[in-house]
């Protein structure tokens, strides 16, 4: 017994050799999704832009002068002066900000150093160099595993030590 909705499904595939994408989708509104590169794979109209490691590994870059708190970005900073009554300004994005950027890997050796595998977003290559080329800051008080991105530590330490696996012989362990 065939299910209907999967023989629709072969036929929009089949047909996708003569028709368009757009016209294969039409009758199938969940496809019409819009598809971002993979990674690696970046926009090649895109700006390629190389940041330092230290400008990667760099947190609380803009600080406010009244009570020193530190923030990554200047937007934070001018939201937070208003806490102050301070002059504050957001800046709004033109057309010619509005460029795609892509980001290489500082590291020579790294597969993310060439253009053509940089990774979309500034978070992507900051993580992506905290991850495989900085110091794991982090540790695990269970297993004592380190990572060097917060968030990756946050997500191990709620799941590690909740599953036990039992080997053959009897022994009883957990991640």
């Amino acid at each position: 017994m065939s299910n209907p909705s999967r023989a629709e499904d072969r036929s929009c595939f089949d047909r996708m050799a003569v028709l368009s994408r757009s016209e294969c989708d039409a009758g199938n509104p969940a496809v019409a999704k819009k598809r971002r590169n993979p990674p690696g794979n970046p926009d090649p109209s895109a700006d390629v832009v190389a940041l330092s490691p230290r400008t990667l590994l760099a947190t609380n870059r803009y600080v406010c002068e009244v009570c020193h708190k530190g923030f990554q970005r200047d937007q934070n900073l001018q939201l937070h002066r208003r806490g102050h009554n301070l002059p504050w300004k957001l800046k709004q994005r033109t057309s010619a900000d509005a460029k795609k950027r892509v980001y290489v890997c500082p590291e020579t050796s790294c597969a993310h150093h060439d253009p053509s595998r940089a990774l979309g977003d500034l978070t992507g290559i900051k993580k992506h160099f905290s991850r495989k080329h900085g110091e794991k800051k982090w540790k695990c008080d269970k297993c004592l595993k380190r990572y060097a991105v917060q968030s990756d530590w946050k997500a191990h330490s709620k799941i590690c030590g909740t599953k036990e696996y039992r080997c053959d012989c009897g022994t009883v362990f957990s991640r």
